[in-house]
């Protein structure tokens, strides 16, 4: 085998276990009804930092959370866990940015370890939070849809929202200067968004994919194989994900992606970050991880 390939075949081998201890770590539930010590695991501080350009990381350990920035406002993407919000709000003042100066959150799924700090972060900053119509609903009432494989999910609640703008798929949001693609991603959850910009320096800029879960996740008697509308929402998801220009891959949990290895090195990233096949290869582990549910399935396990 030629290195190249050796590096491709190791970064979707890398992926697919990252997908496995994902789902290991939660279990068949989301993670507000991970007990305590976990939980804190994932809220766990981590030193915010500059991917590329105008685009930051200002998550926590387990949770991304992340900025872009434009002289005429800033659009935050994911909110973390409710008790993440104080975390994300001094990780952007860590990097000389104002909380008030945020005038948009999006958000990529409505479970309460990525949108849980929305409502705070939206109290604090004032910002306009947007997003496509079935998260819309789900962020109003903080309750999940009964059509989300994780609905049956005990303390799987989060704050609600108070007031979201809605978006419709495949639309350019004009956030100051700055312009997000909003693709619609279900699966993971019926609301499900992928987020794309240009992260830019200077003229210099890389396209960046902030792509949702992908991950088959669901509370612990629901079967996939009994929704075949969610499967196919998965399966369009991997089209789109995988079609997308996509130089730059951000998720939202950052080791599924393993962004700190790829970009948290103490030094400014170059272009030399970008991977054009960073996309494709997330798709592909998750294709995998939703095959190998779909055979547990089928045996009954």
């Amino acid at each position: 085998m030629e290195h190249g390939a050796a590096r491709r075949l190791g970064s979707r081998v890398l992926v697919a276990v990252t997908f496995a201890l994902i789902a290991a770590t939660a279990g068949t539930t989301l993670a507000a009804d991970i007990k305590a010590a976990d939980r804190a695991k994932w809220n766990a501080p981590h030193k915010p930092f500059q991917i590329f350009g105008n685009t930051y990381y200002v998550g926590t350990d387990q949770l991304s959370s992340i900025l872009i920035t434009s002289d005429f406002g800033h659009v935050l993407i994911d909110g973390g866990l409710p008790e993440s919000a104080s975390v994300i709000k001094a990780n952007i003042e860590a990097l000389g940015f104002k909380l008030t100066d945020v005038k948009a959150i999006l958000n990529s799924h409505v479970h309460p370890d990525h949108a849980g700090g929305i409502a705070e972060l939206q109290r604090e900053s004032g910002a306009d939070v947007y997003a496509l119509r079935p998260a819309n609903d789900v962020l109003s009432s903080g309750k999940l849809s009964k059509d989300d494989p994780q609905a049956a999910t005990k303390n799987s609640g989060f704050p609600a929202v108070s007031h979201v703008w809605v978006v419709q798929d495949d639309q350019q949001l004009g956030i100051g200067s700055l312009r997000l693609h909003v693709v619609a991603t279900p699966g993971h959850t019926p609301g499900g968004t992928t987020w794309t910009w240009d992260a830019c320096e200077g003229s210099k800029c890389l396209k960046a994919v902030y792509a949702d879960s992908l991950n088959p996740v669901s509370a612990s008697k629901y079967r996939f194989t009994d929704h075949p509308d969610v499967l196919e929402g998965f399966q369009k998801s991997f089209a789109r994900i995988e079609a997308l220009p996509c130089e730059l891959l951000l998720t939202p949990h950052p080791a599924v992606s393993k962004l700190f290895e790829r970009l948290d090195t103490g030094k400014p990233n170059t272009e030399a970050i970008k991977d054009a096949e960073g996309c494709k290869k997330y798709v592909q582990a998750a294709r995998d991880s939703l095959k190998q549910r779909l055979e547990t399935e089928k045996k009954g396990k």
